[in-house]
């Protein structure tokens, strides 16, 4: 069955820092880069958190608390129309990741048209059946859950027919190599075969999105930033834009690949090299008529059909020869009884 293209993500989340300008400067440069999508994150602070919840990274200088950190990353309604606009103007489809009923609510407003689900509201069936309840698809990261908590999940999706694709995830910023598990891609595609598997990755290295496509996801999602070192929560885990253009360049060169297996039998495109590359029998020293044939006596040279096939040595080993042969004579038939 031909492969479906990959559809690739890339998520700026935080990295505009809560300004709207390089909010829109992150667009315009991720349009240069050929990928599918971009993706954000809808904050509704008062929705979502509260003066109780922790920094995962205590990395900012002028937030006191991570409620105040959220209400500095979000915006109003009509910036995100504007957001939205300013994709579809530049051919990437809009999506942002909701992590709040309210934040549901304002997204449908905008007219989204499938949700990302992050990693830690994969058990967040409140907002799981408020997503469902439109009807549009859904895209899970499994970042920290389990098998069990993913089945649950997926059968909780799959009452509401919503069409579902699964990511293997590593909650981990920037994620080492050993934990990046890319085995889980089969095992969801094993576990979950009505749905699309892909992978959603931190690591700050193309070779982990080649290697997921490689091994059969179908989507792939990763952070970018103008620079790793740019303040942020995910700048160390991200791509920088100009790696995001070579990943994406050598996912659509594999998939090329992909869509045209060869036969391995059908020698026809190698008839003409093989003519040319492969070699016929011949001797390495003078050799006198009546002379018997061992194994140190035998060369092969280029090109082949000249006279006895390399592949047909044994054959000739033991054999007498009818007249005398210079070095480097090519062996023929006739040169035997």
């Amino acid at each position: 069955m031909p492969r479906v293209p990959t559809y690739i993500i890339a998520e700026i989340g935080q990295a505009h820092d809560g300004s709207l300008g390089i909010l829109h400067s992150y667009i315009d440069a991720v349009a240069t880069t050929g990928v599918d999508a971009i993706k954000f994150q809808t904050h509704i602070a008062e929705a979502e958190s509260s003066s109780a919840e922790p920094f995962r990274i205590n990395f900012s200088y002028e937030d006191a608390t991570r409620f105040d950190y959220w209400k500095r990353m979000s915006f109003t309604k009509e910036q995100w129309i504007g957001i939205k606009t300013h994709c579809e103007e530049v051919g990437l489809e809009f999506l942002s990741s909701p992590f709040s009923q309210a934040a549901v609510d304002l997204l449908e407003s905008i007219g989204m048209k499938r949700y990302k689900i992050g990693s830690g509201e994969v058990t967040n069936f409140l907002m799981l059946e408020k997503i469902a309840r439109t009807g549009k698809p859904i895209i899970l990261s499994s970042g920290m859950c389990s098998f069990e908590e993913m089945d649950a999940t997926v059968a909780f999706i799959e009452s509401f027919g919503n069409d579902l694709s699964i990511l293997q995830c590593t909650t981990s910023y920037p994620t080492p190599p050993e934990r990046i598990g890319l085995n889980v891609i089969g095992e969801l595609k094993n576990r979950y075969p009505k749905h699309r598997i892909g992978l959603s990755e931190h690591t700050a290295n193309i070779a982990t999105g080649i290697a997921g496509v490689t091994l059969g996801a179908e989507i792939l999602e990763f952070h970018t930033v103008f620079d790793r070192a740019i303040f942020g929560p995910d700048a160390s885990s991200s791509l920088t834009i100009a790696e995001v253009k070579e990943l994406v360049q050598a996912i659509r060169y594999l998939e090329v690949a992909f869509q045209h297996p060869i036969d391995k039998n059908d020698l026809t495109p190698y008839m003409g090299l093989k003519k040319i590359f492969e070699k016929t029998l011949a001797i390495n020293k003078d050799l006198p008529k009546g002379h018997l044939i061992t194994f140190n006596d035998l060369e092969a040279k280029k090109p082949a059909a000249q006279g006895i096939a390399a592949s047909q040595f044994k054959e000739v080993i033991g054999k007498k020869l009818l007249a005398d042969k210079s070095k480097y004579d090519f062996l023929k038939i006739e040169d035997f009884n």
